[in-house]
Formats: C-alpha cells, structure tokens, sequence
C-alpha cells in the first residue's frame, strides 16, 4: 500500500469514527441502549475508545508500510485534538441544530 492512500484512508476512518457518536444513539451504532436520547458522557466516551481503535489502525497501516516511528506524547496530544475537531460537525447535528416540527 502507497504511504498517501494509508495516510487518507486512515483520516477517512478518523472523520468518520470522530463523528459515528453523533449520529445515532445506540452505543458504538451496535448496541441498543434503554434512554431515548444517549448522555454526551456516553457519547465522548465513545470518542475515546474510537480515538485509540483508530490510532491502532495507523500503526497497523505504518508497521505494514515500514519501519514504524516512536511518537511523543506530543504527537498523542495534536492527534485527540483533530480528532476532537473531525467530530465537531456530529456534534454540531446532534445539539446545535433547530429541530423542526
């Protein structure tokens, strides 16, 4: 696999993992829950364990590709903080936009 299309894939596995909390309410969009509308506590701990499924993938894709590169927490850090931005328009959708009827 080309480092461009590993690199794409995983930030089209990343925009849509980001957002997958937002748009519907069962948990991880497998499970049926008993609340009619899913806590956002839920929902951001949903973020969280896909956050760490998508970063496995990226390192599965890098070890596939070559050598796979230490990273500093730094590296972590800027990585939560898109991912935190990839999901905002869900979150836009799911809270922020007028429900009508």
């Amino acid at each position: 696999m080309d480092v461009s299309v590993a690199s794409w894939l995983v930030i089209a596995v990343a925009l849509v993992a980001a957002n997958l909390p937002f748009f519907n309410d069962k948990v991880f969009a497998l499970v049926a829950a008993k609340w009619p509308r899913k806590p956002l506590l839920v929902r951001l701990a949903e973020m969280t364990v896909l956050y760490f499924v998508v970063g496995a993938i990226g390192f599965a894709l890098e070890a596939k590709i070559g050598n796979r590169f230490p990273q500093t927490w730094e590296f972590y850090a800027i990585a939560a903080c898109i991912f935190i931005v990839l999901g905002f328009p869900g979150f836009i959708v799911c809270y922020l936009r007028k429900r009508h009827g």
